[in-house]
C-alpha cells in the first residue's frame, strides 16, 4: 500500500482524500505537508505514522523557509523532541536538525553533479554553505585546492563544521560564519580570484551577484541557483551585471510549483 493508503486504512477521519501522498524521510525523521482541513487532526496523523513506519519524530510543515537565515517553519506532532539527525546521501553522512536547519533532498543530483564537476586545484567559493549541501560533496572528490564557505545561521554553521569532520574532509576547507557579502570582501582584500563560485539562495541570489564579481576572473564558473517560470528570466539577471557571460547549460532541478522550477545555470564569466 501506499504511504496514503496507509493513512486512510488507519484513521477514521474527515476528508481522508486530503490526506498527504508523500512524506520527506530525513534520517529517522519524517517530514509531511498537512493541508489546513487536518489540523485538527495532526496529532492522530503522527502517531499512526509512527506506528507504521520507522520514524522516531514526525514534524508537519506549518509554512516555508523564513528569513536570511533560512529557518524551516515546522512543529512537531508526534514522537520525539530531540530532532537532531543524521542524513545518509551516496555516502555522505548530514548531521542536522531539521527543526531548526532547512534541507532539500529534492537537490541531491545537483549537489553530486557539480561536485563532479570540479577541476584538479579549484577554488571553490560557496556563498550560501549551509549544513554542507554542496561544500562537502565538493571535498570529498578531493580535487579542490581550497573551499571558502560561508555561512550567516549559526546553527547551521555549527552543522556545517561538524559534517566536515564526521566525513573525514581536512585541510582544505575555510568556513566563515557571516554574510556572504562580508566572505567576499576578506577574499577580494587577499586578492583571492575564484574558479567557481556556489550561489545557491532561493528564490533568487541575484542581489548578490554584484558581490560575487569581486572575486570572479575570466572564465569564473557561477552556478547561478533560482526559481523561475522561464530560465529566460534568470539568464537576463545574470546578463544584468556579466553581459559578456556565456550560459554554458540549464538545468532544470525540480518543479517548485505549478508552471515554476527550481533551476541552475552555469555560467562561465567574462570580465
Amino acid at each position: 500500500m501506499s504511504f496514503k493508503q496507509i493513512l486512510q486504512k488507519n484513521l477514521k477521519i474527515n476528508n481522508k482524500e486530503l490526506l498527504p501522498s508523500g512524506y520527506q524521510h530525513i534520517g529517522d525523521v519524517c517530514i509531511i505537508n498537512l493541508n489546513k482541513k487536518l489540523l485538527k487532526y495532526k496529532k492522530k496523523i503522527g502517531s499512526v505514522i509512527l506506528k507504521n513506519f520507522s520514524f522516531k519524530t514526525v514534524l508537519n510543515k506549518k509554512a516555508g523557509i523564513k528569513g536570511k537565515k533560512r529557518v524551516p517553519q515546522v512543529e512537531i506532532i508526534a514522537g520525539s523532541r530531540k530532532t537532531e539527525t543524521i542524513h545518509v546521501e551516496s555516502g555522505i553522512r548530514y548531521k542536522f536538525d531539521p527543526k531548526k536547519v532547512m534541507f532539500s533532498k529534492g537537490n541531491i543530483n545537483e549537489r553530486h553533479r557539480i561536485a563532479k564537476l570540479l577541476k584538479k586545484n579549484e577554488i571553490v567559493v560557496d556563498m550560501f554553505a549551509g549544513i554542507g549541501y554542496f561544500t562537502v560533496p565538493i571535498a570529498k572528490e578531493n580535487k579542490a585546492r581550497m573551499i571558502y564557505a560561508s555561512e550567516i545561521n549559526p546553527v547551521s554553521y555549527k552543522y556545517l563544521n561538524e559534517n566536515i569532520k564526521i566525513n573525514k574532509i581536512s585541510g582544505n576547507i575555510k568556513t566563515f560564519n557571516m554574510d556572504c557579502k562580508k566572505m567576499i570582501l576578506k577574499l577580494a582584500k587577499e586578492r583571492i580570484n575564484a574558479d567557481r563560485i556556489l550561489m545557491g539562495l532561493l528564490p533568487s541570489p541575484k542581489r548578490y551577484l554584484k558581490d560575487a564579481k569581486k572575486i570572479c576572473k575570466n572564465g569564473t564558473i557561477i552556478h547561478y541557483e533560482a526559481i523561475s517560470d522561464s530560465p529566460e528570466n534568470l539568464i537576463q539577471e545574470v546578463k544584468n551585471v556579466f553581459p559578456k557571460s556565456i550560459i554554458k547549460n540549464i538545468v532544470r532541478v525540480k518543479s517548485y510549483r505549478p508552471k515554476t522550477w527550481h533551476f541552475t545555470l552555469d555560467v562561465e564569466c567574462k570580465i
